[in-house]
């Protein structure tokens, strides 16, 4: 059915006979392009590095928004230089050297330095009080005699906490908690600038597992810093290199898998150096794992699957500050949000929230989507996916892979296909499709990006443990501290109790204002 012209203004009316023209020559010229494309089955072997060949020139500038050049490229907030043969050869096989004539790291590709500089330099301008400590501190060098080996997600707000530890004077040696969450850009930024950095979007997990190990191998330096992410530095030091573990002034870890890991050296009589669990904070809590979650779980969920949520029916395992965050962005979409639990409390609260409560075998044949936020492991089983609905759609938002059981879809009858990056279909024998994103992996870090500003709060914290555990004064009340120095940020202006108020609370009118207990 055509739509008749609109009658056009006077002496307007070529102008827009030629418009329409261009118009249809365009739409022509475009549908002719997309039905002459070949079809090309992709193989998961393969990795996605058929997914996006384009004819490219060296040194060439694309989107990584609307096209990224393959599952190890970086998913970053704008434009990427990239090289025809990036994926051809292995980073660890490349002889690459900075500005400076050093080789002290392996990145995907050094000559992207000057655009992941400025993607850091995007991020400084959110990262407000992270600056602040650093220009009040950076002249005394606190950090002066510190050689911190880091293992966290590399992004261009972690390469901000980095060389912020680098600016107070530590050296820094870092790897990746995540193969997937990398940015290769600002990998490549912070070799250039001197920090030994080994990490790539893609990692293989033997490529996990060198990495960590040239971080903390290294003949004529020796750690006596861990800054962690899920803990698998702290594991592989204290596996391997139990010397070196034993002389660790501090450790800093900031999830709830790695603090469990923790926990248990520390039951078993084990830990034999000081750690403090960052992961437990107020400010990691209530604002990192809730803010954070309820801003990125769209976000990951949008660019992989371009889904419409509203009258979707999805069910968030874990009622949590990571699961409150993504269930309140799902409910404001529109979507029907089931949660499974195993604590009363929360679960009372997802109630009261508006949510029901279930077990997952009740919905799990009729839901679109599952997300796992737990921190636990096996949370969904192979009988789970198994009865799964056709197309319904599997993502992980805690740190570990150890959710969602991947391992048991990597069977002979199963077939799996690579569609875009980090989504895989997973194929049953009766053509019932399962869309995995992030192979059950983090889905914000690994398929999009993170408010940058909530990370700046995590990452003050960081900075100010670290301090702490080499030995500096810092505020006792390290939360109430840390959000004062975010205030500024909303000009927002505290009020201040008299005499008269403070003694009737029983507090100092300085705080802190929250006791101990208080999460």
């Amino acid at each position: 059915m055509s739509i008749p012209d609109a009658m056009p203004l006077p002496g307007v009316g070529e102008e827009l006979k030629q418009a329409k023209e261009i118009e249809d020559a365009e739409k022509y010229s475009f549908m002719a392009t997309v039905t002459k494309a070949p079809k090309k089955q992709i193989q998961f072997a393969d990795d996605m590095q058929e997914f996006t060949k384009f004819p490219t020139k060296t040194g060439r500038r694309s989107l990584s928004r609307s096209i990224s050049q393959s599952s190890t490229d970086s998913y970053s907030s704008a434009a990427s230089y990239t090289d025809s043969s990036d994926d051809e050869v292995s980073p660890r096989e490349k002889q690459q050297t900075n500005s400076k004539g050093s080789s002290n790291f392996c990145v995907k590709n050094i000559k992207q330095a000057e655009f992941g500089r400025r993607e850091i330099e995007i991020a400084e301008q959110d990262m407000s009080a992270l600056i602040s400590l650093r220009k009040r501190a950076q002249g005394e060098k606190p950090l002066a005699g510190a050689k911190i080996v880091g293992c966290t997600h590399i992004t261009a707000q972690t390469a901000v906490l980095i060389e912020t530890l680098c600016a107070l004077g530590a050296q820094c040696r870092w790897s990746a908690c995540n193969i997937y969450s990398t940015q290769n850009e600002v990998a490549a930024a912070l070799a250039e600038a001197g920090v030994a950095v080994f990490a790539w979007k893609g990692e293989s997990e033997d490529d996990f597992w060198w990495c960590i190990d040239r971080c903390v191998n290294m003949d004529g330096w020796q750690a006596n810093m861990i800054l962690d992410d899920g803990g698998d530095l702290t594991h592989w030091v204290y596996k391997k290199y139990p010397n070196v573990f034993k002389k660790i002034r501090g450790i800093v870890e900031e999830s709830v898998t790695g603090v469990h890991r923790l926990y248990q050296l520390s039951k078993a009589g084990k830990l034999c150096v000081p750690a403090m669990n960052v992961n437990d904070s107020v400010t990691k809590q209530k604002f990192d794992n809730l803010y954070c979650c309820r801003e990125s779980i769209l976000d990951g969920l949008k660019r992989t699957t371009d889904v419409m949520f509203g009258g979707k029916q999805v069910v968030v395992c874990g009622y949590g500050e990571v699961g409150k965050g993504c269930c309140a962005a799902l409910k404001a979409l529109g979507a029907i949000v089931y949660i499974t639990e195993i604590d009363p409390i929360c679960a009372l609260q997802a109630c009261m929230d508006g949510f029901r409560v279930v077990k997952l075998n009740e919905v799990i044949r009729q839901v679109d989507v599952v997300i796992t936020c737990t921190g636990n492991k096996n949370v969904v089983t192979r009988e789970h996916l198994d009865r799964m609905k056709n197309s319904c759609i599997v993502c992980n938002m805690g740190h570990s892979n150890t959710e969602i059981d991947v391992t048991s879809l990597r069977t002979p009858e199963l077939t799996w296909e690579r569609v875009r990056s980090q989504v895989d279909h997973v194929i049953w024998p009766d053509g019932k499709r399962v869309v995995l994103l992030a192979e059950g992996r983090l889905l914000n870090l690994s398929c999009s990006t993170v408010p940058t500003f909530v990370l700046s709060i995590t990452a003050t914290t960081q900075v100010l443990v670290t301090l702490k555990l080499f030995d500096n004064p810092v505020s006792t009340f390290l939360d109430e501290y840390v959000a004062s120095l975010h205030l500024p940020s909303f000009d927002a202006h505290l009020t201040e109790l008299t005499d008269d108020q403070a003694k009737y609370l029983g507090l100092n009118k300085n705080g802190p204002f929250k006791p101990n207990y208080y999460r």
